[in-house]
């Protein structure tokens, strides 16, 4: 306790020391102090964060040092005793780090070696720290070799100063002489207080006594130091985020400090039910504590109060960038974009909610898309009106709440917002959303939780905030408007390829109606007719499958005998009165969907067939090639140019028949190229063509392994 004349002076001087030691650091944390010559970009900042632990570190021992001489307790000096060192361990490394600094390379081997010699010097600190603190049986010789140890930390800095301020340039010494006084006096009075102990083996009660007020006076000096425009300090500036849990924690546990003193005064004072009262107190102090962290409005006041107070500019722009470019990025929707946007602009004010409200191109209404603890009872939908042509041509965000107060420099001409926006208390703020020269859509932010000041910070953020977000919107629009254009792109090449197969359908039921007025009576006919029948409703459901499920048609793949769809394809000719050469081996089979190969290699015949007279020749081989199915069609009729062949054949829409569509050649050549084969054109004109496809080879065995083995045995 402090119950001497000694004592209080010396408690005065390490509650001065603690409080100007800290408020220097709140200045260079909070300051703003312009740039100046010297160190810049990382390096300054690694000095500045030395420059910073040591300030903080000396508080923090110049407060336990004056906390241990009011308790007496064991804990509080060996905290006491381990911040000095560590604030030794800082000076160290911020003279080293300008020594680096100020000599370069060409000190490089000296600053090294000090360096070496400084961790040596802390590491026996450390050493003589925790052999007091571990075993009562060594505390008689550390208290021997303390001494020593104070000596060498002492000695080593003002080798330190020494090397600093004699390797400094000419220019640079005005700056760093009030710096190297003033930690000159530190470590000169520490050393004179070393000596005395190792010279007389103990400490002498009256210097110790006046430390902490040695080290207040040394204060301005650094001061000054700073005030100079020194490069440690230049570059050095702590993030809002980290002020604000700083601050936060700071302020939780001076609380939580004050409800342990009041917890403390009801155990003591308050009787038999003291005890009680205390778990009560606490209990509901520390749902308050959780209460308020997790309340938003305290944490915007918290902000805001510190946006204003502590730093030169409200935002930090680069982070709140960062923010709301990876708010809109995490997600790809188009629905979740308008949500993402009101919640990124929102926090940006500290607004509790918002709605937006967007159009697309050509329409006249703003329909409500995204809502978040809408500010007001909205309308769905927003007509266009002169309120809307002032927010196009105006671009900057309208305050409500300074229309309602009709301030003139607020107003600029202002045409009334929409009834239900105007009679809203709630609503404060509408932000457009600008792109190009047109408003795509506006966003009604909510009255914020603190009171924030609408300036022109405020305004421009909001502005080019908006504006990325209308960027991002349209952008958004137009991918989704490219994906359905895409889709009905796909139906639209779909819905082709189905009515050329229908266009065969119709055909071939045509054909059959108008053999049906001679032969009616015929019961061969008949039952032609009705297979024919048949078959065109079972392709029709096969179309009307396809055109639900995709392109690709119902079913799985199997074998196809081609020998048998040569047979059939041939029948389908002569009823037509034509002529189809077969050549076929006994049995060849391919892969795939039998009804899409007959369709294939039925659309190269019909079109060998369409290209030649009837005078002419078409015919059809079959053979085995290189472990591939070849079908090869050829006829003697019109034939095609190379050029069309080369740039035209298997283009969709594309013919040399004058009722055809262009469609078959594609389809064919695209499902054998599904199949793992490829189409060959040989074609001269008036020649004729030979069409060759390859495809798979499908091997089926009629006996088991076993059985080729014993036939072979």
């Amino acid at each position: 306790m402090l119950d001497t004349p000694a004592a209080s002076l010396a408690g005065y001087g390490y509650l001065v020391a603690a409080a100007l030691h800290a408020a220097l650091l709140c200045r260079l944390v909070f300051g703003r102090d312009g740039r100046a010559a010297g160190t810049s970009g990382r390096r300054a900042t690694v000095v500045g964060l030395a420059y910073a632990g040591a300030l903080a570190a000396t508080a923090a021992w110049a407060a336990f040092e004056l906390a241990a001489r009011y308790w007496a307790h064991s804990g509080l000096a060996g905290l006491a005793a381990a911040f000095d060192l560590l604030r030794y361990a800082l000076w160290f490394a911020f003279m080293l780090l300008l020594l680096r600094v100020a000599g370069g390379s060409r000190l490089h081997r000296a600053s090294m070696a000090l360096a070496v010699l400084a961790a040596v010097v802390v590491a026996a600190g450390c050493t003589v720290l925790l052999a007091g603190v571990g075993s009562l049986r060594l505390l008689g010789p550390v208290q021997t070799v303390a001494p020593y140890v104070g000596l060498a930390l002492a000695v080593t800095g003002l080798m330190l100063l020494e090397q600093l301020f004699r390797n400094a340039a000419e220019d640079s010494r005005w700056q760093l002489k009030p710096l190297c006084l003033g930690l000159a006096c530190v470590f000169a009075f520490d050393f004179y207080l070393a000596s005395e102990a190792v010279m007389f083996a103990h400490r002498e009660p009256d210097g110790w006594s006046v430390r902490g007020g040695v080290h207040a006076v040394a204060v301005p000096l650094l001061l000054l130091a700073s005030s100079r425009g020194s490069g440690w300090v230049s570059d050095f500036r702590i993030s809002r985020v980290a002020a604000f849990r700083s601050t936060a924690l700071l302020l939780m546990g001076v609380y939580l400090l004050f409800i342990a003193g009041v917890g403390y005064y009801v155990r003591y004072f308050g009787g038999d039910w003291g005890a009680a009262l205390q778990i009560v107190f606490s209990f509901a102090a520390l749902v308050v504590l959780v209460v308020l962290v997790s309340s938003g409005t305290m944490q915007a006041k918290l902000r805001v109060f510190l946006g204003k107070h502590f730093f030169s500019y409200r935002y930090d722009y680069r982070e709140e960038w960062l923010k709301f470019t990876a708010l809109l990025s995490s997600r790809t929707a188009p629905q979740e974009m308008g949500g993402l946007v009101i919640r990124g602009l929102a926090d940006m004010v500290e607004s509790p909610g918002a709605a937006l409200w967007s159009r697309g191109p050509g329409e006249c209404e703003f329909v409500r898309t995204a809502q978040w603890n809408p500010p007001a009872p909205s309308a769905e939908r927003v007509p266009a009106s002169a309120f809307t042509d002032y927010l196009r041509e105006h671009g900057g965000v309208v305050d409500l709440e300074a229309y309602r107060a009709h301030r003139e420099d607020e107003g600029d001409g202002l045409p009334e917002p929409p009834a239900w926006l105007a009679a809203s208390d709630n609503a404060w703020l509408v932000v457009p959303l600008i792109v190009g020269d047109e408003l795509s859509g506006f966003v009604v932010l909510a009255r914020a939780r603190t009171v924030v000041d609408v300036d022109w910070e405020v305004t421009e953020l909001l502005a080019t905030a908006s504006r990325q977000a209308a960027s991002f919107l349209a952008q958004m629009r137009a991918t989704e408007s490219l994906l359905e254009t895409r889709k009905f792109d796909a139906f639209n090449r779909m819905s082709a390829f189905v009515v050329h197969d229908l266009k065969n359908i119709v055909t071939q039921l045509s054909l059959m109606l108008k053999n049906a007025k001679r032969l009616h009576a015929n019961p061969e006919f008949q039952r032609d007719m009705l297979e024919t029948v048949e078959s065109s409703l079972d392709k029709m459901r096969q179309l009307m499958l396809q055109l639900r499920e995709g392109e690709a048609p119902a079913g799985v793949q199997s074998g196809v005998d081609l020998v048998a769809i040569a047979r059939r394809i041939e029948a389908v000719a002569g009823e037509r009165g034509r002529r189809l050469e077969i050549d076929a081996a006994d049995r060849l089979m391919t892969r795939g969907h039998e009804d899409r190969v007959e369709r294939v290699i039925g659309h190269v015949v019909q079109n060998a067939l369409d290209a030649t007279d009837a005078s002419g020749r078409v015919w059809l081989t079959l053979r085995r090639i290189s472990g591939q199915a070849s079908v090869e069609v050829g006829d003697t009729g019109r034939g095609m140019s190379p050029e069309f062949v080369r740039t035209r054949l298997f283009k969709p829409f594309n013919t040399t028949k004058s009722t055809g569509m262009g469609i078959g050649a594609y389809e064919s050549f695209q499902y054998v190229r599904e199949l793992g084969g490829s189409i060959s054109v040989d074609s001269q004109p008036d020649k004729g063509t030979v069409m060759t496809i390859l495809m798979p080879l499908f091997e089926s065995r009629q006996v088991s392994d076993l059985q080729l083995q014993g036939e072979t045995t």
